[in-house]
Protein backbone atom coordinates (compact mmCIF):
# COMPACT_ATOMS: atom_id res chain seq x y z
CA UNK A 1 0.00 0.00 0.00
CA UNK A 2 1.42 3.33 -1.01
CA UNK A 3 2.49 5.71 1.72
CA UNK A 4 3.23 9.18 0.39
CA UNK A 5 6.77 10.34 1.04
CA UNK A 6 5.57 13.68 2.37
CA UNK A 7 3.41 11.90 4.93
CA UNK A 8 6.41 9.85 6.08
CA UNK A 9 8.44 13.04 6.34
CA UNK A 10 5.74 14.61 8.49
CA UNK A 11 5.74 11.63 10.84
CA UNK A 12 9.55 11.60 10.93
CA UNK A 13 9.58 15.30 11.77
CA UNK A 14 7.17 14.75 14.65
CA UNK A 15 9.23 11.80 15.90
CA UNK A 16 12.42 13.85 15.73
CA UNK A 17 10.74 16.73 17.58
CA UNK A 18 9.68 14.42 20.40
CA UNK A 19 13.13 12.85 20.44
CA UNK A 20 14.84 16.22 20.65
CA UNK A 21 12.43 18.17 22.80
CA UNK A 22 9.85 15.81 24.32
CA UNK A 23 11.64 15.34 27.60
CA UNK A 24 12.48 19.02 27.88
CA UNK A 25 8.92 20.13 27.17
CA UNK A 26 7.37 17.69 29.60
CA UNK A 27 10.09 18.26 32.14
CA UNK A 28 9.92 22.05 31.81
CA UNK A 29 6.17 22.06 32.26
CA UNK A 30 6.36 19.82 35.28
CA UNK A 31 9.25 21.72 36.84
CA UNK A 32 7.40 25.00 36.36
CA UNK A 33 4.26 23.53 37.87
CA UNK A 34 6.17 21.96 40.72
CA UNK A 35 8.15 25.11 41.42
CA UNK A 36 4.96 27.11 41.58
CA UNK A 37 3.47 24.87 44.24
CA UNK A 38 6.65 23.72 45.88
CA UNK A 39 6.23 20.10 44.85
CA UNK A 40 9.89 19.44 44.21
CA UNK A 41 9.66 15.73 44.80
CA UNK A 42 6.72 15.40 42.45
CA UNK A 43 8.53 17.40 39.79
CA UNK A 44 11.67 15.31 40.00
CA UNK A 45 9.62 12.15 39.77
CA UNK A 46 7.73 13.36 36.71
CA UNK A 47 10.91 14.47 34.96
CA UNK A 48 12.43 11.07 35.62
CA UNK A 49 9.33 9.42 34.17
CA UNK A 50 9.51 11.60 31.07
CA UNK A 51 13.16 10.72 30.56
CA UNK A 52 12.41 7.03 31.02
CA UNK A 53 9.56 7.27 28.52
CA UNK A 54 11.83 8.97 26.01
CA UNK A 55 14.40 6.21 26.33
CA UNK A 56 11.74 3.49 26.16
CA UNK A 57 10.28 5.06 23.03
CA UNK A 58 13.67 5.00 21.31
CA UNK A 59 14.05 1.31 22.09
CA UNK A 60 10.51 0.42 21.08
CA UNK A 61 10.54 2.40 17.84
CA UNK A 62 13.46 0.41 16.44
CA UNK A 63 12.12 -2.93 17.62
CA UNK A 64 10.41 -3.68 14.32
CA UNK A 65 10.60 -7.44 14.82
CA UNK A 66 7.95 -7.31 17.56
CA UNK A 67 6.51 -3.84 17.18
CA UNK A 68 3.10 -4.71 18.60
CA UNK A 69 4.62 -6.25 21.72
CA UNK A 70 6.97 -3.28 22.14
CA UNK A 71 4.07 -0.83 21.85
CA UNK A 72 1.95 -2.79 24.31
CA UNK A 73 4.79 -2.87 26.83
CA UNK A 74 5.30 0.87 26.42
CA UNK A 75 1.60 1.50 27.05
CA UNK A 76 1.73 -0.57 30.26
CA UNK A 77 4.79 1.20 31.64
CA UNK A 78 4.41 4.80 30.47
CA UNK A 79 1.66 7.38 30.08
CA UNK A 80 3.28 9.60 27.44
CA UNK A 81 0.50 9.82 24.86
CA UNK A 82 2.58 11.52 22.17
CA UNK A 83 5.09 8.68 22.13
CA UNK A 84 2.32 6.07 22.32
CA UNK A 85 0.58 7.51 19.27
CA UNK A 86 3.82 7.45 17.29
CA UNK A 87 4.33 3.82 18.26
CA UNK A 88 0.78 2.97 17.22
CA UNK A 89 1.51 4.48 13.80
CA UNK A 90 4.54 2.20 13.55
CA UNK A 91 2.43 -0.77 14.65
CA UNK A 92 -0.09 0.04 11.92
CA UNK A 93 2.63 0.30 9.30
CA UNK A 94 4.15 -3.04 10.34
CA UNK A 95 0.70 -4.66 10.32
CA UNK A 96 -0.02 -3.41 6.81
CA UNK A 97 3.30 -4.74 5.59
CA UNK A 98 2.41 -8.11 7.14
CA UNK A 99 -1.03 -8.05 5.52
CA UNK A 100 -2.78 -7.81 8.89
CA UNK A 101 -5.19 -5.04 8.03
CA UNK A 102 -7.44 -5.57 11.06
CA UNK A 103 -4.51 -4.95 13.41
CA UNK A 104 -3.54 -1.89 11.40
CA UNK A 105 -7.07 -0.52 11.65
CA UNK A 106 -7.13 -1.06 15.43
CA UNK A 107 -3.79 0.70 15.90
CA UNK A 108 -4.85 3.69 13.81
CA UNK A 109 -8.15 3.98 15.66
CA UNK A 110 -6.21 4.03 18.94
CA UNK A 111 -4.29 7.04 17.65
CA UNK A 112 -7.51 8.84 16.76
CA UNK A 113 -9.12 7.98 20.10
CA UNK A 114 -6.10 9.38 21.96
CA UNK A 115 -6.45 12.73 20.17
CA UNK A 116 -2.76 13.63 19.97
CA UNK A 117 -1.59 16.78 18.20
CA UNK A 118 -3.24 17.59 14.87
CA UNK A 119 -0.54 16.34 12.49
CA UNK A 120 -0.60 12.87 14.00
CA UNK A 121 -4.39 12.80 13.82
CA UNK A 122 -4.32 13.77 10.14
CA UNK A 123 -1.68 11.17 9.25
CA UNK A 124 -3.57 8.46 11.15
CA UNK A 125 -6.81 9.41 9.41
CA UNK A 126 -5.27 9.21 5.94
CA UNK A 127 -3.73 5.84 6.73
CA UNK A 128 -6.96 4.54 8.23
CA UNK A 129 -8.79 5.47 5.02
CA UNK A 130 -6.21 3.53 2.99
CA UNK A 131 -6.61 0.48 5.20
CA UNK A 132 -10.40 0.65 4.94
CA UNK A 133 -10.16 0.89 1.16
CA UNK A 134 -7.88 -2.14 1.05
CA UNK A 135 -10.52 -3.97 3.08
CA UNK A 136 -13.04 -3.16 0.35
CA UNK A 137 -14.81 -0.48 2.40
CA UNK A 138 -14.50 2.32 -0.14
CA UNK A 139 -17.55 4.29 1.01
CA UNK A 140 -16.33 4.15 4.61
CA UNK A 141 -12.85 5.21 3.51
CA UNK A 142 -14.24 8.25 1.70
CA UNK A 143 -16.26 9.20 4.78
CA UNK A 144 -13.12 8.85 6.90
CA UNK A 145 -11.30 11.27 4.60
CA UNK A 146 -13.97 13.91 5.21
CA UNK A 147 -12.54 14.39 8.70
CA UNK A 148 -9.15 15.46 7.30
CA UNK A 149 -9.60 19.18 7.81
CA UNK A 150 -6.07 20.59 8.10
CA UNK A 151 -5.19 22.68 5.00
CA UNK A 152 -1.68 21.22 4.86
CA UNK A 153 -3.19 17.77 4.26
CA UNK A 154 -5.89 18.86 1.79
CA UNK A 155 -4.01 17.82 -1.35
CA UNK A 156 -3.24 14.36 0.03
CA UNK A 157 -6.86 13.95 1.14
CA UNK A 158 -8.28 14.96 -2.23
CA UNK A 159 -5.90 12.80 -4.26
CA UNK A 160 -6.69 9.79 -2.12
CA UNK A 161 -10.41 10.49 -2.36
CA UNK A 162 -10.02 10.66 -6.15
CA UNK A 163 -8.30 7.27 -6.15
CA UNK A 164 -11.17 5.75 -4.20
CA UNK A 165 -13.79 7.33 -6.45
CA UNK A 166 -12.03 5.91 -9.51
CA UNK A 167 -12.21 2.47 -7.92
CA UNK A 168 -15.92 3.06 -7.34
CA UNK A 169 -16.35 3.96 -11.01
CA UNK A 170 -17.32 7.60 -10.36
CA UNK A 171 -15.03 9.35 -12.85
CA UNK A 172 -16.75 12.75 -12.74
CA UNK A 173 -16.39 13.17 -8.98
CA UNK A 174 -12.85 11.83 -9.19
CA UNK A 175 -11.93 14.51 -11.74
CA UNK A 176 -13.28 17.22 -9.45
CA UNK A 177 -11.31 16.10 -6.40
CA UNK A 178 -8.13 15.50 -8.42
CA UNK A 179 -8.43 19.07 -9.67
CA UNK A 180 -8.96 20.26 -6.10
CA UNK A 181 -5.80 18.41 -5.09
CA UNK A 182 -3.88 20.15 -7.88
CA UNK A 183 -5.31 23.52 -6.84
CA UNK A 184 -4.07 22.82 -3.30
CA UNK A 185 -0.51 22.30 -4.51
CA UNK A 186 -0.62 18.54 -4.84
CA UNK A 187 1.67 18.42 -7.88
CA UNK A 188 4.63 19.47 -5.76
CA UNK A 189 4.45 16.27 -3.74
CA UNK A 190 2.72 13.91 -6.18
CA UNK A 191 3.70 14.42 -9.85
CA UNK A 192 1.48 11.47 -10.82
CA UNK A 193 -1.57 13.51 -9.85
CA UNK A 194 -1.70 15.30 -13.22
CA UNK A 195 -1.43 11.96 -15.02
CA UNK A 196 -4.37 10.59 -13.04
CA UNK A 197 -6.51 13.57 -14.05
CA UNK A 198 -5.37 13.43 -17.68
CA UNK A 199 -6.22 9.74 -17.94
CA UNK A 200 -9.75 10.43 -16.74
CA UNK A 201 -10.16 13.31 -19.19
CA UNK A 202 -9.10 11.05 -22.07
CA UNK A 203 -11.50 8.28 -21.09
Amino acid sequence: MEIYSTEEQQVDAIKQFWKDYGTSIIGGAVIGFGGLYGWNYYSDHQVAQAQAASEAFQVASVNSGSMLTAAENFAKNHSQQGYQSLLDLLVAKAAVEAGELDKAEQALKRVLAAKPEESLVMVATLRLARVQAEQGQLATAITTLDSVSAPSFAAQRDELKGDFLVRQGDADKAKAVYQAAIDNGGLSTSPALQMKLDNLNKA
